[in-house]
């Protein structure tokens, strides 16, 4: 049994090695002066091609929008990229430490009654119309498009969330972070950001450029582009990444991202994003 193996796998080596020697011949110039230093440079770039095919299959995965979880409760309807409530998807149960990505549709007058969370970090973005956000801590406020809030949940908050208006609908992104230490003092904090820049940093760990403070080492970017334009996100290969569409089509290293689409991205440095219509996105470093 021992001997057939070795036999046949010795027979797969050289049969493999005749057909590589075949790519070879048809690669390398005749006229070479060094076909053995031409044919290590075939070989080498051939491989790296192969390679870097595989990591980009490998290291970004395209969340679909269409695949993503849907929930109608008449009032409020919403997409989830993640499990939450009745939607269970194991196989996307969140990411690093990115828990929650709801997309939500609020009727006007309609809203979130007050409830507790406890040792989470949320972050909300209004796209359209308007946001009442009141607290267990006191808070009163009404977030506009553009606006964000965190709420650092830490040892326990509650809070709820309506559209305050009689006539027109609040659209807006709901996240949550897990937190990097639990049970810390409660805290809530709103930004109204400016879009000047291709990328602004709304949250990090330690609220520079005046983002938003989040208890996790973490840093959300608010992306927005016109057409045709590039951009390298500011991605590590030590770190993890998320890519969220709010509006508009772009290209994430070739893949093709709309409305509503994410994409996950891991271990890939400096990934470029190129826009096919006006755009705007969030991007997640994480952990």
């Amino acid at each position: 049994g021992i001997i057939t193996e070795i036999i046949s796998q010795s027979t797969d080596f050289f049969k493999h090695l005749k057909q590589l020697g075949k790519f070879l011949a048809k690669q390398l110039n005749p006229n070479s002066s060094s076909p053995l230093e031409e044919a290590r440079n075939v070989l080498i770039n051939s491989l790296e091609r192969i390679t870097n095919n595989q990591k980009d299959s490998r290291m970004i995965t395209v969340r679909p929008a269409e695949q993503r979880g849907q929930a109608d409760h008449g009032w409020l309807k919403s997409a989830h990229s993640f499990s939450f409530g009745s939607y269970y998807d194991p196989t996307h149960s969140g990411f690093s430490v990115l828990r929650v990505i709801n997309e939500d549709h609020v009727a006007p007058g309609k809203g979130f009654p007050s409830h507790p969370h406890r040792n989470m970090e949320i972050i909300s973005l209004v796209l359209a119309g308007e946001l009442e956000h009141k607290d267990s801590m006191g808070n009163g406020s009404v977030l506009r498009p553009g606006e964000m809030q965190l709420i650092s949940a830490g040892s326990g908050i509650s809070h709820s969330e309506f559209n305050p208006s009689v006539s027109l609908p609040t659209h807006f992104y709901q996240i949550w972070l897990e937190p990097g230490s639990k049970n810390t003092v409660p805290r809530y904090e709103q930004r109204a950001f400016q879009h000047s820049l291709p990328l602004t940093l709304v949250a990090s760990r330690d609220g520079s450029e005046d983002s938003l403070t989040v208890n996790q080492d973490a840093k959300v970017y608010l992306g927005s582009l016109g057409a045709e334009q590039s951009i390298t996100l500011p991605l590590y290969e030590n770190r993890s990444g998320w890519l969220q569409v709010l509006s508009g089509e772009l290209l994430l290293e070739n893949l093709r991202l709309e409305l509503g689409d994410g994409a996950s991205i891991a271990a890939e440095s400096n990934p470029e994003l190129k826009t096919v219509k006006p755009s705007q996105f969030l991007v997640f470093d994480l952990p």
